[in-house]
């Protein structure tokens, strides 16, 4: 199976492509976090003493995240899809910044420069539970949620079970609403290695990023390849590796997500690309993506349903001024959360 996977991959990405295999490995750490102004994003990192509670880890594990325009008066949360970090939404952060929002992207346990604890379960209900005690730490009421891919995943299982944190849902591209059977989820389990993630050669990597996840490929996305190639080359890769093989376990086990839908109460719009070929999941049962995402829209009352003609997988960077103005739009819409005034103190009395 792994390799007529690769072998795919290799058809699929034949052409002549720039090689990165002798270029220097590269930490996560050393990632440059920049936007698509070239201006660097301040990254900070809290530890998370309720994770290492629920999950028994041996330390409090750190999240990493960025953090724009903290005075502004609504909260929006990024959360990246599996096999990629906040980077991913490198054309959004900034915009949605200058639009006058506190603007939060995540890196889960286990990608980018967050921790990779091995005890950490890589389930999407695990990573909702990272959000909440993020936003507990910043003292964040709610906040409107972002998430591509496996980040709509996480999004969703956050309105679903903590909806009073959750002012509504960005959904790009979301996994969730894909129904994979027990024999499916088997294969994933079975299948899907960490030496498959690791010793992924360069061209199959090209194929993974390019093809799987653009339609409008160019240039200015080469660092994507980039950094997973030389990424590789790190032994930090290993830990990475490992939380990603998780995080495809817990993405095919998604019928709590998927059966609890319709107790999604908050705003909710789901923007798509029509040329996404990663959802459905053409190697198991195929379909249509349009499909998919009209089920998920279909079970949550009063969603709205955006889709992005010709647009891939990762759809904030395929079609960024498409994807940006449909979040915009909806964005706008949300009104600003009034916080309930506190009660008058009770005056001082006088001593005796």
């Amino acid at each position: 199976m792994r390799a007529i996977l690769w072998t795919v991959l290799l058809v699929l990405s034949a052409g002549c492509v720039k090689r990165y295999g002798d270029q220097p490995a590269l930490a996560f750490d050393d990632l440059p976090y920049v936007g698509d102004s070239g201006n660097a994003w301040p990254l900070k990192s809290v530890t998370l003493p309720g994770a290492q509670q629920r999950h028994g880890l041996s330390t409090a594990p750190n999240l990493s995240f960025v953090e724009l325009n903290e005075g502004g008066a609504q909260t929006v949360v990024f959360l990246h899809g599996l096999g990629s970090y906040l980077k991913f939404w490198r054309s959004q952060l900034d915009a949605t910044a200058a639009k006058g929002y506190r603007v939060i992207a995540i890196d889960q346990l286990g990608f980018g420069k967050s921790d990779k604890p091995a005890g950490f379960p890589y389930t999407t209900e695990a990573f909702a539970e990272n959000v909440v005690e993020l936003l507990e730490l910043l003292k964040i009421d709610s906040a409107i949620l972002v998430g591509h891919s496996m980040g709509g995943q996480t999004a969703l299982s956050t309105a679903i079970r903590f909806p009073e944190r959750v002012q509504a849902l960005v959904l790009a591209s979301p996994a969730g609403f894909e129904l994979f059977s027990g024999r499916e989820q088997k294969w994933f389990k079975n299948v899907y290695s960490r030496s498959l993630v690791k010793d992924a050669d360069e061209e199959a990597i090209w194929g993974a990023i390019r093809y799987l996840n653009f339609q409008h490929w160019t240039p200015a996305y080469e660092w994507l390849v980039e950094e997973r190639v030389r990424l590789a080359k790190n032994p930090t890769f290993d830990a990475y590796a490992y939380a990603q093989v998780r995080s495809v376990e817990g993405l095919a086990k998604n019928d709590f997500v998927r059966e609890s839908l319709p107790k999604v109460k908050a705003p909710t719009v789901i923007i798509y690309g029509t040329g996404d070929r990663l959802i459905p999941n053409a190697y198991l049962h195929g379909g249509r993506t349009a499909t998919t995402m009209e089920s998920g829209h279909e079970q949550i009352a009063g969603s709205a349903l955006v889709p992005l003609a010709g647009c891939g997988h990762t759809v904030q960077l395929d079609c960024a001024p498409e994807f940006n103005a449909a979040l915009f739009a909806f964005l706008a819409k949300q009104p600003v959360p009034v916080k309930p005034e506190a009660p008058p103190s009770e005056p001082a009395k006088n001593a005796d």
